[in-house]
């Protein structure tokens, strides 16, 4: 494996994340402030308590994924749509580097400016409330699993996508609504239980319940499921990349 092209790839991506630090880090982090004081102080005045954690808590975990989902797609999206529109990805594909070696330095920064902000906002979210982390080793499993699974379907989307409004279809009206609706900010115990089993092919909620478990020891289904459906998704999006530079789908032309 080149290693040198890897870094190349990976050390290019990560500079821009310093030439655009507050729309890469501080939007973010800013943007899922607001998201905990506005829920936890109007929902939380409401609902102190869920499932024995405080509301402020409860809701760090999936104010987390919720920017580790977006910022991981968002990334690698725009990381490879971009060579595409401007035509640089032929430089890239001509290049004497493998498709795994493009893959892994694409995903790899895309991954760790996502996990940068999500570690940043757990560090903010540890100002307002107390919060524990009951099993360290799996929540850092789930943490860069999650990361780099959904950076390899946003390098899927930045493939896909023919133009700007395509590349924002799936993480704004698709992926966002999902996570609302996985039981970032509640348990879907609390939902009648024909919703409950609704809910339940939304697989978003395994990322939540996973990555809460981790924290509390609390979720909505068990772990194991979660990891297992977790693994399913990152296979498939491997799957489909491996398809993508097999075929050549809109990198060739």
């Amino acid at each position: 494996m080149n290693l040198h092209a890897i870094r190349a790839i990976y050390m290019f991506e990560m500079a821009r994340t310093g030439r655009t630090l507050f729309q890469s880090i501080v939007s973010p982090v800013i943007s899922t402030s607001l998201y905990f004081v506005v829920f936890g102080a109007a929902i939380g005045s409401r609902i102190s308590e869920v499932d024995g954690i405080s509301y402020g808590a409860f809701i760090v975990p999936g104010l987390t994924m919720l920017s580790l989902l977006t910022q991981s797609l968002s990334n690698a999206s725009f990381g490879i749509f971009f060579p595409r529109f401007t035509g640089t990805i032929f430089e890239v594909l001509s290049s004497p580097v493998s498709y795994v070696e493009i893959v892994v330095g694409y995903v790899g920064a895309a991954a760790t400016k996502a996990m940068m902000v999500g570690v940043i906002i757990l560090l903010t979210a540890n100002l307002f409330v107390d919060m524990r982390i009951e099993h360290p080793a799996w929540m850092v499993l789930f943490f860069v699993l999650t990361a780099v699974t959904f950076s390899m379907l946003g390098f899927i989307i930045g493939i896909w996508a023919k133009n700007f409004e395509q590349l924002q279809f799936v993480p704004l009206l698709i992926v966002t609504p999902l996570t609302f609706l996985g039981g970032s900010f509640y348990s879907i115990r609390m939902l009648p239980e024909f919703w409950q089993t609704v809910t339940l092919f939304n697989p978003v909620v395994y990322l939540v319940s996973g990555f809460r478990w981790s924290f509390y020891g609390q979720a909505d289904v068990s772990v194991g499921l979660s990891l297992a459906m977790t693994l399913v998704f990152f296979v498939a999006c491997l799957g489909v990349v491996a398809w993508i530079f097999k075929t050549g789908y809109r990198l060739k032309s």
